[in-house]
């Protein structure tokens, strides 16, 4: 019995020492929180406008690997942007919103997200288009802010 309640006493104390210590490692510098779901939505809200300068700063320059729908895979920034411009032009309306299953998950210098996206667009041909994708992100911390290294948006085949 004794064994038991020290159990207790011992774990009871060391829980909530446990948590504050993963909640001060989740926090970054003051001002600059780790990314959550939040920033996620903003993010695909950005996207939503059908213009990558809304989000860019978000994305590092340099060779870092973003994979979409179409045209599959980008090598960069740059990329990346020319293509969505290319493909938005399609589309009259676009907006994404994040499903309730996203999850992020935070570790050092590194945030990764996984979450399904709810998309219902219009094209410029007056069709509506909507979907279901599969959305995983990764950010590093570069220069003391949290930038998207990696991106991969895909589709389930029907």
């Amino acid at each position: 019995m004794l064994k038991r309640l020290l159990s207790v006493v011992l774990l009871g104390s060391c829980f909530p020492a446990v948590c504050l210590a993963r909640n001060s490692s989740a926090k970054s510098e003051p001002g600059r929180a780790v990314p959550d779901k939040a920033l996620m939505q903003k993010l695909l809200d950005g996207w939503s406008t059908l213009n990558p300068d809304s989000v860019a700063a978000h994305y590092p320059s340099g060779p870092h690997t973003y994979f979409d729908i179409a045209p599959l895979k980008y090598n960069n920034w740059d990329e990346y942007s020319a293509g969505v411009k290319k493909l938005g032009a399609s589309y009259k309306t676009f907006k994404t919103t994040l499903n309730d299953d996203a999850q992020v998950h935070h570790d050092g210098e590194v945030t990764w997200a996984t979450a399904t996206v709810r998309e219902e667009a219009t094209l410029q041909t007056g069709q509506r288009e909507t979907a279901t994708f599969r959305w995983t992100v990764i950010w590093e911390k570069e220069g003391g802010k949290w930038m998207i290294v990696h991106e991969h948006t895909s589709e389930a085949l029907p």
